[in-house]
Parts: structure tokens; sequence; C-alpha cells
């Protein structure tokens, strides 16, 4: 459920985008109570993972491709391959090197654990000022888990569907490590997003992950317990 503190309603939130009613009413809906200093914050967070579903949307459509880390690319205009993955070249803004991935995508290719760290760079980029995301995420390190600890990014225990978040499909019997699952946008009811596979449901992910399992495997891929989203109320702080 959502609480306002200062007593106000949803009901007075103006100029927010075409996903706002899904979110606010997956919000509303929750068990879990999802607390706001005012409509300003909520605005803030609402606004943010509509960029996530976008984003997502217009990366699935993209020219990026999904690749393993040994055969991956970035822009080496904006990007230096390290053993720890890409590194952003002196003298370069974030704010530029990460535009670029959406602007020129492909000179991309990357698995779905970066997909998301670019998603999430990209959407809080498109929702506080350039000037401030240059300075919280200077220098910029990205391949996998590798990413800038003002991201805020966060994993919880349980599954709550609110969209803009991020799902992980667990496929135990993998054949290829890249395969061993996938990291998937939440985009609304029943509809992910992961890199590589598409946009699908709920099953369809399940499915196309049992088909890239070892020979003679017996266990299914399934949708892990957790949730990974984005600590909105600090990221509120540099809009």
């Amino acid at each position: 459920m959502i609480i306002l503190k200062d007593g106000s309603s949803t009901t007075n939130l103006k100029g927010l985008p075409a996903s706002a009613p899904l979110i606010l009413n997956a919000l509303e809906k929750s068990k879990i109570r999802y607390e706001y200093n005012d409509l300003k914050e909520l605005s803030f967070e609402v606004k943010m993972r509509d960029r996530i579903i976008e984003n997502s949307r217009w990366l699935n459509n993209s020219a990026a491709t999904f690749s393993a880390f040994a055969s991956s690319s970035f822009n080496p205009y904006y990007w230096i391959k390290t053993m720890s993955g890409y590194r952003l070249r002196p003298g370069k803004r974030p704010s530029a090197a990460i535009r670029d991935v959406f602007e020129n995508p492909y000179l991309y290719s990357f698995e779905c654990v970066t997909t998301v760290v670019l998603l999430y760079y990209k959407s809080i980029l498109d929702t506080i000022r350039p000037e401030y995301f240059d300075r919280l995420y200077s220098p910029m390190l990205i391949w996998g888990h590798n990413y800038n600890d003002a991201m805020h990014m966060e994993t919880y225990e349980g599954v709550d569907n609110i969209p803009g978040d991020v799902h992980y499909f667990y496929n135990p019997d993998y054949g290829d490590p890249i395969w061993m699952g996938e990291n998937a946008v939440y985009l609304g009811p029943d509809q992910y997003f992961g890199h590589g596979i598409g946009i699908v449901t709920h099953d369809k992910m399940i499915e196309a992950l049992n088909t890239l399992r070892k020979v003679n495997a017996t266990k299914s891929a399934y949708l892990l317990n957790q949730t990974t989203r984005l600590n909105f109320s600090e990221l509120y702080k540099y809009s």
C-alpha cells in the first residue's frame, strides 16, 4: 500500500507518464507498506520506474546483442575493456557514455546482468540532472555486478510484482554458464524483458531457459523468490 506521510492523496498527482496507473495500482494493492514523505517523492519513483520499463522496451527492439564477456563489445570511443569490465575513458562524461549505449546500440554486446545495470544507469540519467549524474558515477566501471554504489541497487527476498522491478529466473541445469539464469525486468502483468530472450510471459521465459539446459537435464528453470530494485528514496535526494 502507498503511505504518504504528509497526508496528501495520490489523486493530486500530476504530469505522470502513461504507465503511471499500472505502477500506482501495483503499489497500492501490495501488502507491503511503501512510504513516501510527499507526492514529489512518489512521483519521482513512478517516473523512474516508467523509464526502466520504456528503456527495456527500447533495448529489446535495438541492435544491441547478447554475449559473454569474452566476445562482448562496448564503443571504444568511450570505453576501455579491462579484466574487470569496461572502464570509462579519462575525460569522457558518464552521462554521454550511457546515452551512447542507447544511441549506438549496434556497437554494444553484453549479458543480462550488465543489461540491468545499463538500464538502471539510463533510467537514473533520464530522471535526475546530467551534472548530478556525472558527479555521482565518475569514475565508471561496468560489467556484471561491477557498478557504482551510488546506484543504490538492492535485492530483497520476495516477489511483489511492481512494474520496473527486476526478477531472476534460475536455470539450475544450465549448459553454458551464461544461461545459468536470466535477469528480467517486470514490465507489467505476465510480461518480462530478458536480454537475449526478449519480451515474453513467465511461462515462455521458463520454456526458453529450458531449451538452454545441459544434455539429459532433469530440473526446470524457475522464478526465484527475490526482487532487485533501486532504492528510489536514496536517489530522490539527487533529483
